[in-house]
């Protein structure tokens, strides 16, 4: 993620403090070098009997030159600044503005150049949207033209198997406009939250027996929303105690467990086991959620980029068996569900594979 001006400060440097090098600090002292300059001409004047209209002259001179010297330092960076501004209205996200100050015109350049990189990132994701929809809206569509066009041409009888073939690119489509849906829900904040008491065993157990029924459904046949098909990877859970019970929205939580059980189904290797583990949290009825994978990981320098929408991971190969990669959503609303409730989510130490961990506080929170 983006650091922000405080992050990105000198050290040394108190936010909302005055800093040596700050603009009340040149002004203030180009008020008192201009009254140091008349008062000691004045001095010299009175010593050497020289008249005051020439003191006079030679002061102004001198606070003038200060006083030009000053302005340039500080109307300079300006015009860089409103230059970038215009680039930026114009499209154009590349420029950036030189931070080579310690005062209040260097965190604005600071502040542009992190818009700059906000507006950079956006607009980038708004090309994959595009992007990634019409690939993905491409194959099934294709795939249900093509049976279609052989059942009107002859070549294929509208029997059973060849309704069931439009059928199943039928529901890939519906699972992808479904995703879409999932993303605008995300993007408006619309989705109220349902918060009430829930015993997590049998609810979590639900969870994991639906992903297994899910994929042996769709067996042979690819998700156009990337959800598993894979039937060889085996699914563990673990609740302690397993009276426990939790606060949340379960259909929030649903789509938090099944995105992370898929997304970790997909990394497994053959036959690879992944554990969603609950445990109580510190709060009264707040939930400690874990789900361990033993695929190849994710590397430290990537994990701030695992909840970005459209990510698919920078691991070599790391879509399993019968995995198209999916489209890089699904994270995405897991960590938007989970910050509805105020909670937390992220890559957490494994000593094999991924441990993704949540963190439930277990009260109802009000959505901002």
């Amino acid at each position: 993620m983006s650091e922000g001006p405080a992050a990105r400060r000198s050290p040394g440097v108190p936010w909302g403090g005055v800093s040596p090098f700050s603009i009340k600090t040149k002004l203030g002292t180009l008020v008192v070098i201009a009254v140091l300059i008349t008062t000691g001409l004045s001095m010299i004047a009175v010593r050497t009997q020289t008249e005051l209209r020439f003191i006079t002259v030679f002061s102004m001179i001198a606070t003038l030159l200060i006083t030009q010297f000053v302005a340039h330092s500080l109307t300079a960076p300006l015009d860089e600044m409103n230059t970038v501004a215009r680039s930026i209205s114009q499209g154009d996200y590349t420029r950036r503005v030189k931070e080579n100050r310690r005062d209040e015109l260097g965190d604005l350049a600071e502040t542009i150049n992190l818009m700059a990189d906000e507006l950079e990132a956006q607009d980038q994701q708004r090309k994959e949207l595009v992007a990634n929809v019409s690939h993905e809206l491409r194959t099934p569509i294709a795939g249900l033209r093509a049976v279609l066009e052989n059942v009107v041409d002859g070549i294929a009888a509208a029997d059973p198997e060849t309704m069931r073939t439009a059928l199943k690119q039928t529901e890939r489509l519906g699972r992808l406009v479904e995703t879409l849906l999932d993303l605008s829900r995300l993007d408006n904040g619309v989705v109220p939250l349902r918060m009430r008491r829930f015993e997590v065993w049998p609810y979590l157990s639900g969870v994991l027996k639906e992903a297994n029924m899910v994929a042996s459904a769709r067996g042979g046949m690819a998700s156009g929303s990337g959800s598993h098909t894979r039937t060889d990877v085996h699914l563990h859970l673990d609740v302690s105690p397993p009276e426990l019970t939790a606060h949340a929205d379960p259909e929030r939580i649903h789509q938090v467990v099944a995105n992370l059980i898929d997304n970790a189904i997909k990394h497994s290797p053959p036959h690879g086991r992944v554990t969603v583990k609950a445990r109580r949290g510190p709060l009264p009825e707040s939930l400690e959620l874990e789900v361990l994978d033993e695929g190849p990981g994710i590397p430290k320098s990537e994990w701030h980029k695992v909840f970005e929408r459209f990510n698919r991971g920078a691991v070599r190969r790391p879509h399993g068996p019968g995995s198209d990669g999916g489209t890089g959503l699904g994270l995405a609303i897991a960590r938007w569900a989970v910050d509805l409730h105020g909670g937390g989510i992220g890559v957490a130490e494994s000593d094999r594979g991924c441990r993704i961990l949540v963190t439930l506080p277990g009260q109802p929170s009000v959505q901002s």
